[in-house]
């Protein structure tokens, strides 16, 4: 039987190992020279620790073990898996698949031995990854679909993109609060009020560009909230 608090607590650990904790440049650097990275054991490191306090359970330091040497493997030989322009998803769908399998294992063959006595509603848990996966997971995630949909705009400088990457987090924060109230009529008010905005736009790479992104970044935000309503 899987703890489904628990579970959704390691992934919270994922995301802010594999996102909040490592900065693009260093994701780069790890991504293109694997095992030979200088960042990578930090990396794996702070994925330790992350895993391990978030479970709050003194015996889960060997499922965080198993979850640390895993993700390590799977980095290392990420530069390998960087031919393909998949790599991205395949990366984070064997990270995910992993940190099932151990909390499963967990609950199977291990005795709870808890730091402190909680008693997390999975629920509640949920939100607060839900939140935070609308942050800088999504805007990565966003960008490698545009990068697998081979669509190029070279027409945005740092600042804009900056400022692009700002109005997503805070679109997908209200489009994911939104339906949490149940306020559908708010967020297709939402979705004409951009597309007027964009009414004028001449460049159509442009115009596919950021109609993609905004796309996805609606479809996120929307997913997470019905999933969210449903438990």
């Amino acid at each position: 039987m899987i703890d489904y608090s628990l579970l959704i607590l390691q992934f919270i650990a994922h995301a802010l190992s594999d996102y909040f904790f490592q900065s693009d440049a260093n994701a780069k650097e790890k991504n293109e020279n694997g095992f030979k990275s200088k960042f990578i054991r930090k990396h794996i490191l702070i994925t330790f620790i992350c895993s391990w306090i978030l479970s709050f359970d003194i015996n889960f330091i060997f499922c965080s073990l198993g979850i640390t040497i895993t993700h390590l493997l799977i980095d290392g030989l990420k530069k390998e898996l960087n031919n393909g322009k998949y790599s991205f998803f395949i990366d984070q769908f064997l990270h995910g698949v992993i940190i099932v399998l151990f909390v499963w294992l967990f609950g199977k063959y291990f005795i709870t031995n808890k730091i402190i006595d909680y008693n997390f509603n999975a629920k509640h848990l949920f939100l607060i990854l839900s939140y935070l996966i609308c942050l800088k997971p999504s805007n990565i995630f966003i960008k490698k679909i545009i990068e697998v949909s081979a669509i190029k705009f070279t027409g945005v400088n740092d600042e804009l993109a900056n400022a692009g990457r700002l109005i997503g987090n805070l679109e997908r924060f209200l489009v994911l609060t939104l339906v949490i109230l149940n306020q559908f009529e708010a967020i297709g008010f939402l979705i004409a009020a951009k597309s007027i905005l964009r009414y004028k736009e001449n460049d159509t790479t442009k115009t596919e560009y950021v109609l993609i992104g905004t796309m996805a970044s609606f479809a996120i935000a929307i997913t997470l909230g019905i999933i969210y309503s449903k438990l």
